[in-house]
């Protein structure tokens, strides 16, 4: 070869890896239809490393079981059980019958009985929420709940649960003691459901129907108390509306005078004890 030959396919050869690293995809590539694919950010809440999760479908019907051993029989896809007071086991078994399982988790109240109730500082302790040993909590403290709620979180993906339930997420709507607004109720709402899907747990909106159609893009499912006696069933069309289910219970109406319509908005209702125990019955 000439030494004129050699520069020559020496320059080709520098020619030919220069295209193909212009040509090598990435990320930010064409997707499966030729058009490019768009950087990907995590969506709020969201580690873009988030696990998949479960997506729960309208008109599901489930179980709901907050005191008491568990009653594992009840022939439904989806049980919702206290996160403390319930093992792996519990959680093990009811996968076994092809259940899911919610973890329902206290976040914004203090409860007394919880084994950790002495890492809440009494900063952040307001007045009682009507149910003994509880005390609603400052949600603006983001900086003190954050942590604790993960942690409470960690427990529930740990266990092996596949969603949570977080209770008292309204306290801007009650005598809490603290100067609550709607603005930071929903900071605080979006915070739970972010750390709800960062760790591959479904999270559900816990009545708050003032605040659905701004939290409804962060949550995966409803879990309403009474709808259907305070006359409100039908602001929570909008989750059947997005494909999401409404989790619902009566505890003082019967079932023929409110069933007919629940299950007409798509609800997955029952009839409960106001103990949750596990006794009831679906729509």
């Amino acid at each position: 070869m000439t030494p004129v030959t050699a520069v020559r396919a020496a320059l080709t050869a520098v020619l030919l890896l220069a295209l193909a690293a212009c040509s090598t995809p990435d990320s930010s590539g064409p997707d499966d239809d030729g058009g490019a694919r768009p950087a990907r950010t995590p969506t709020a809440g969201m580690s873009a490393a988030s696990p998949a999760r479960w997506h729960p479908r309208p008109r599901t019907p489930w179980q709901w079981q907050l005191s008491g051993t568990v009653d594992t029989s009840v022939d439904v896809p989806v049980y919702d059980i206290d996160g403390f007071e319930n093992g792996a086991a519990v959680v093990r078994a009811l996968h076994k019958d092809g259940r899911k399982v919610i973890c329902y988790v206290n976040v914004g109240a203090w409860e007394s009985f919880r084994p950790d109730a002495a890492k809440f500082p009494a900063a952040v302790l307001g007045k009682g929420n009507g149910w003994q040993g509880e005390r609603w909590l400052d949600v603006r403290r983001t900086d003190v709940l954050r942590p604790l709620m993960a942690a409470r979180f960690d427990m529930c993906r740990a266990k092996g649960f596949d969603a949570v339930e977080p209770d008292n997420v309204d306290g801007y709507a009650n005598a809490t003691g603290f100067p609550l607004t709607a603005a930071q109720q929903l900071a605080y709402n979006r915070l739970i459901a972010g750390l709800a899907h960062e760790r591959g747990l479904a999270v559900g909106l816990k009545n708050d129907l003032d605040q659905v159609p701004a939290l409804l893009p962060d949550f995966d499912f409803s879990v309403d108390e009474q709808c259907a006696q305070y006359g409100e069933c039908e602001r929570l069309a909008p989750f059947v509306a997005a494909g999401k289910p409404v989790f619902h219970v009566e505890y003082e109406l019967k079932a023929d005078q409110f069933c007919a319509r629940t299950v007409a908005l798509g609800f997955s209702s029952m009839v409960k004890h106001l103990e949750l125990g596990a006794g009831g019955g679906p729509c």
